[in-house]
């Protein structure tokens, strides 16, 4: 934006915005969004004329991940949520966008920014503009996108693109290279989000679940219930196994329900140490939650698994979801594998 650009800031914001939308078509999937190749940062315009004053400092969350795996509809959808998105922007450069926010007065409060191989050569840069934000006091946010290599090499075959970093070699290659190079920032997320069997709008939702309320409450949680022989939850903070219980598969007049159903629910919870678990568990997760808290992470998965995922993990996760609702934190049931039987 230059200087000397004398539009009213609402119309240059609104242009600014409108032309950042354009570039992105409505509707895309998670793979056509992901896997096409952009040159250089889109960025959408702030206010940055010379001589505002600083305000209070943006809010920011930093959006990276698997190619393929969903970056784009992540941002998009903060962008729908009112936040300042800018894509592929170098890392080195993230604490001149805050600072610009800083002096939009007020213009700009929450900023997202998405991380990708595509700017690769600034990867080593990003802990230092991490470190040079936590020092400046910046709120900020790691957001991380997964996918299986099935999935990922599904949504590339799907629109005949190449991956990133595959080079010479296979798509499968691009992957592995592009899983070493993130597993730090991995490491480091405060959410990762799982997109193998998600389509466009569950990821919206789930984006939406996380950013759309009005006040940051303290924590939230996720619980899920899943079956071990589906595999572990990439995602998953906590695993909690409910196999050392009966399976109600075999008792025939309750194999056709799920958990969720009072029958199943009460033939669970009235076995031998299903009350006491849950007792149990529950106070080891107020004491999880609060150490969260303290270091500041904001939300949680927990993995609640049985054989199938049908009967007695549904039945603990909606014990243990009701369990943290009425301990103050906001929680989530999600049954990934119900209904796969």
């Amino acid at each position: 934006m230059s200087e000397h650009d004398t539009r009213p800031t609402a119309e240059r914001d609104r242009g600014a915005q409108e032309s950042h939308k354009e570039t992105k078509g409505a509707g895309e999937d998670l793979t056509r969004q992901d896997a096409r190749q952009d040159n250089g940062a889109q960025v959408s315009t702030a206010n940055d004329q010379a001589g505002v004053p600083e305000a209070a400092i943006p809010e920011l969350v930093i959006i990276s991940g698997m190619s393929g795996a969903g970056r784009s509809t992540a941002a998009k959808c903060l962008e729908d949520l009112g936040w300042f998105v800018v894509d592929n922007l170098p890392p080195a450069l993230i604490p001149t966008m805050v600072e610009l926010g800083a002096r939009s007065q007020g213009n700009v409060a929450r900023i997202a920014v998405v991380v990708d191989v595509r700017g690769r050569r600034f990867f080593d840069n990003l802990r230092d503009s991490l470190s040079d934000l936590d020092t400046r006091g910046v709120t900020r946010r790691i957001v991380f996108l997964e996918s299986s290599d099935d999935a990922l090499v599904r949504r590339f075959e799907s629109v005949r693109r190449p991956h990133p970093l595959q080079g010479d070699g296979r798509i499968v290659d691009g992957i592995a290279a592009e899983r070493q190079l993130l597993r730090e920032l991995r490491g480091d997320a405060d959410l990762v989000i799982d997109t193998s069997s998600l389509n466009v709008h569950e990821l919206r939702a789930k984006m939406d679940a996380q950013f759309a309320g009005e006040e940051e409450p303290e924590l939230r949680a996720t619980v899920m219930s899943f079956g071990f022989k589906y595999g572990l939850p990439v995602d998953a903070d906590l695993v909690v196994d409910m196999r050392f219980l009966p399976n109600p598969h075999w008792v025939p007049e309750l194999r056709p329900f799920t958990g969720l159903n009072e029958e199943v629910s009460a033939y669970v919870f009235n076995q031998p140490g299903a009350k006491e678990f849950i007792d149990r568990y529950s106070e080891l997760l107020q004491l999880i939650a609060a150490g969260y808290r303290r270091e500041g992470k904001r939300y949680v998965t927990i993995a609640v698994g049985c054989t199938g995922g049908k009967h007695r993990s549904v039945a603990t996760s909606e014990k243990l979801a009701a369990r943290l609702a009425s301990q103050g934190v906001e929680t989530v049931v999600v049954h990934r594998d119900m209904g796969r039987e």
